[in-house]
C-alpha cells in the first residue's frame, strides 16, 4: 500500500529540546505533526504543525488525544514516544514519588499511547511507533537505576508489540539518541559532559539534528521492525 500524500504523526514531549527538534525535522519533510506537550506549551499552530496537551501518563487523556488527531486529519501513521523524565540519584536515595514519577512517565506513558494509536494504525494497516529508550537500558548507569530500569522496559515492550503487531503491518522500534544538550541534562555540569564526549569513540556526542533526521528517515521505512538503533559511538556488548 503506497504512503498517503501527507502522513500523520503525533510526538510527545514536543516542548522539550528534541521534541522540537522532532517537530521540526518531521514537518520540514511533508508530515502533519501533532505536537504532545504536557506543561510548557508548544507554538502556535500551522498548516502542518498542531499542538496538542497530552499528559501521556494519563489514559484517558491519551486516547482523547488519538480521537482528535483522527479527528482533524482522518489517520495517524506514526508515533514518537519521546517524553520522558529522570530522578538522578544513588538508588538509596531515590524517592518513592521520583521512582514512580520516573516509570510513569518513561514506561507507561509509551503504554498508554502505544494502546490508543494501535486502533486506528491497525484498522489502516499501516503504522510505525518508535521509542525514545536509552543507551542506560543496555549498561545501566551510575545515579540512573529509575531511568534505566524505565528505558530497559521500553526496550521489552518494543520488542514484545513488534511480534504482536507485525502481522497488521505496523513497525514498533526502538532509538536511543545518546546524550544531548537538552533541558533533561542540563544539570550536568561541563566535567560530565566532557566524560560522556570520551566515551564515545569518535570522541563527541551527538546532536540534536542529525538524531531528529534519523528518527524521520527511519519513521518512513516499511520493512524494519523490532530493532534498537544506536546513534552515538559507545560501544558494549549486546547481551
Amino acid at each position: 500500500m503506497d504512503r498517503p500524500a501527507t502522513p500523520v504523526v503525533c510526538v510527545t514531549g514536543a516542548a522539550g529540546g528534541l521534541g522540537q527538534a522532532l517537530v521540526e525535522q518531521f514537518a520540514a519533510q511533508g508530515w502533519r505533526v501533532a505536537a504532545g506537550y504536557h506543561r510548557a506549551a508548544c507554538a502556535g499552530t500551522t498548516d502542518s504543525i498542531w499542538p496538542l496537551p497530552l499528559d501521556v501518563t494519563d489514559r484517558t487523556r491519551a486516547a482523547e488525544a488519538v480521537r482528535e488527531i483522527i479527528a482533524r486529519w482522518g489517520r495517524l501513521d506514526a508515533l514518537v514516544n519521546n517524553a520522558g523524565a529522570v530522578a538522578d540519584a544513588p538508588l538509596w536515595q531515590v524517592r518513592e514519588t521520583d521512582w514512580d514519577t520516573v516509570m510513569a512517565v518513561n514506561l507507561k506513558g509509551a503504554f498508554t499511547l502505544c494502546q490508543a494509536a494501535l486502533a486506528p494504525m491497525v484498522q489502516q494497516r499501516e503504522g510505525h511507533i518508535l521509542n525514545l529508550a536509552s543507551f542506560a537500558a543496555r549498561c545501566g548507569s551510575r545515579g540512573q537505576a529509575a531511568y534505566a530500569a524505565a528505558k530497559a522496559g521500553l526496550v521489552g515492550l518494543t520488542q514484545s508489540l513488534a511480534r504482536e503487531v507485525g502481522a497488521c503491518n505496523v513497525r514498533v522500534n526502538a532509538v536511543l539518541p545518546g546524550v544531548l544538550p537538552t533541558p533533561m541534562t542540563a544539570h550536568l555540569d561541563d566535567t560530565a559532559m566532557q566524560a560522556f564526549a570520551r566515551a564515545n569513540a569518535l570522541g563527541r556526542l551527538n546532536s540534536l539534528n542529525e538524531v531528529a533526521r534519523f528518527v524521520v528517515f527511519l519513521a518512513a521505512m516499511r520493512h524494519v521492525s523490532g530493532q534498537l538503533f544506536q546513534l552515538d559511538s559507545r560501544i558494549a556488548r549486546w547481551t
